[in-house]
Order: C-alpha cells, then sequence, then structure tokens
C-alpha cells in the first residue's frame, strides 16, 4: 500500500499494491497497522454503498459540526470522477478542491478529512462505490453545496446537460 500526498493537506490518495492472476486479483484494502505508520489513525464506523448510473452526480456533501465525517472511498465497479473541496475557511486551500479518476482497475482510494465537501460523477455505465466514515450520519446536520457552484469552479469531466442530479442535489445554495 502506497500513499500519496496531494495538493490539500490531509487529503490522500491511496494505491493499493494488487496481485492478479488468472484467477482474479487480490489487494487489501484497508490495514491499520499499515496505515497508521502514516499517522491515519481514524476509527472508521460506518461503511457506505451506492450504486449509480452513468452521468449521476451525488453531491456535494457533508455534515456540519458536531458530526464532521472523514471519509476513505474507492469504486468496487465502474469509474467515477472523485472530488473533495476544502470547506475549511480558516484553511488556505479553502475552496480548493482536488478530483480524482477512481476505478475498479486501480483500486485506488481518496481519503478525505473533516472540514470537506464531498461529491462524485459516474463515468461508466454504473458505479458501485464504497466508502468508510469515522462519524455516523446525522440527518439533522447533514448539508450540502451546489455541485457548480462558480466559486469554486469545478472541472466535471461530463457537460451539465449529461449531469443527472437528485432533487436534494438541485435545491442545494451556493457557498
Amino acid at each position: 500500500m502506497k500513499i500519496v500526498n496531494t495538493e490539500i493537506k490531509d487529503v490522500l490518495l491511496i494505491k493499493p499494491y494488487v496481485y492478479n492472476d488468472s484467477r482474479g486479483y487480490f489487494f487489501e484494502s484497508y490495514n491499520k497497522k499499515i496505515l497508521s505508520k502514516y499517522d491515519f489513525n481514524f476509527d472508521f464506523v460506518q461503511d457506505n454503498e451506492s450504486k449509480s448510473s452513468f452521468g449521476v452526480l451525488r453531491g456535494i456533501h457533508f455534515q456540519n459540526h458536531p458530526f464532521e465525517q472523514s471519509k476513505l472511498v474507492r469504486v468496487i465497479k465502474g469509474k467515477i470522477q472523485d472530488v473533495a473541496i476544502d470547506l475549511r475557511p480558516a484553511s488556505p486551500t479553502y475552496k480548493k478542491y482536488i478530483s480524482v479518476i477512481l476505478d475498479d482497475k486501480n483500486k485506488e482510494q481518496l481519503f478525505i478529512p473533516k472540514g470537506f465537501g464531498h461529491a462524485f460523477l459516474t463515468l461508466s455505465s454504473e458505479a458501485i462505490v464504497s466508502y468508510k466514515v469515522d462519524e455516523y450520519y446525522n440527518n439533522d446536520y447533514d448539508a450540502g453545496i451546489k455541485y457548480d457552484d462558480s466559486s469554486i469552479g469545478i472541472n466535471w469531466k461530463l457537460s451539465k446537460n449529461k449531469i443527472i442530479l437528485s432533487d436534494k442535489d438541485k435545491k442545494l445554495p451556493v457557498l
């Protein structure tokens, strides 16, 4: 397992060692002992999974204080553009974002710390996304911002006319 720092402090790309042979593949998707060597000491309390069709954009979502969540995101099937947006007002990278392609071939994972918004866009015919969180979901603290907020300026991999949003996400405010 290799840990790669991104342009935004504390957002990490985790690249597992994948062992392929004629039977298929094997890899460790999570190893607390190895990750703890990188000061990656999180107590994940909930695993979530979603299935989305091509063009579905989920987000930008986050939980407000005191229920902020760190997330470890991976793709089980398909391909997504995964985006983490720094929403910490005191941060030097406030409103900056990281965009990576996660898929079932590279098996990479994105670690998103507390204080970040998260969104992903499905680029394959369907995608199954799994993510661990270190705080339980609390509906009363659920929040989000509009995916195309011009103050952030995310460069999505699909044009607006191909993006599919939930009714909830269509109504999200700008930052």
